[in-house]
């Protein structure tokens, strides 16, 4: 249900269940968080791309395939636990990665499935993409941090909007409101990740995780907090080798060859 495949440093996750819209059962949520520590700590991925096969990219989790945490009358706490061990566990897992990643949304995202996509560093959708915060329709409250992630996006009151009224965001719409960096025709949407995906590939992996995290904690912090982050990262980051490599290539006046190390 979930396809691997590691090429010159990128690991691609392609989703595999196009008859139900790739819509994540718990075994597949399982499998992606699984996935997102194995590639931070494996020194051979220096780069992640989630897609899908189809047309669709997620339709978020899979209803029909849930079943009570418990039999009988639900127990208070039993939801609450198990979103905080679900959804919210699969977006901090991407969140949290240590590897830059993309999103290559080739359709339908819709509720877990559109902030599984918000939640990776970089966005890329074919035209045919549409995001829907489909939660609403189904008068249920967002899971899987959507109410953290859109705000954070694009601003309060467009997040409310698009979580109010549950309409469908095209790619186009996405890319103007910020949520996507960029919208290419269907058939480039391979070819174009995988350029983005090479040239990451191919950075300072540690610097690149480093500012991940700093970038990602600025939206929960104040200045103060912000600068010593920075700083700390600066020290560390000047320890690696990629570090030393690239200022012996500026001095040098030559190309960078970074390690990921």
């Amino acid at each position: 249900m979930i396809l691997h495949a590691t090429d010159n440093g990128v690991l691609w996750i392609t989703l595999n269940r196009p008859e139900s819209l790739h819509a994540i059962t718990a075994d597949q949520r399982e499998q992606l968080i699984s996935d997102f520590f194995e590639a931070s700590a494996d020194p051979a991925v220096r780069a992640v791309v989630v897609t899908a096969t189809g047309r669709a990219f997620c339709a978020g989790a899979d209803l029909r395939a849930a079943s009570p945490a418990r039999p009988g009358e639900p127990v208070p706490g039993d939801v609450a636990r198990v979103v905080r061990l679900g959804a919210q566990r699969l977006i901090g897992a991407v969140l949290d990665c240590e590897k830059p990643v993309i999103a290559a949304v080739n359709g339908i995202a819709a509720g877990l499935g559109a902030h599984l996509a918000l939640a990776c560093d970089l966005v890329v959708a074919a035209e045919s993409a549409q995001f829907i915060e489909v939660f609403v329709r189904r008068g249920l409250v967002p899971d899987g941090g959507g109410a953290y992630l859109l705000p954070r996006l694009v601003g309060p009151r467009r997040a409310k909007e698009l979580m109010f009224f549950g309409d469908a965001l095209c790619a186009a719409d996405a890319e103007r409101l910020g949520l996507v960096n960029r919208v290419v025709p269907d058939a480039d949407l391979a070819p174009t990740v995988r350029a983005w995906a090479q040239r990451l590939a191919a950075g300072p992996t540690r610097a690149l995780a480093l500012t991940k995290q700093l970038v990602n904690a600025s939206l929960d912090t104040d200045r103060t907090a912000a600068f010593a982050a920075e700083a700390a990262a600066q020290e560390i980051n000047m320890t690696t080798a990629d570090a030393r490599e690239g200022v012996a290539s500026f001095v040098e006046r030559r190309a960078p060859r970074f390690r990921g190390r």
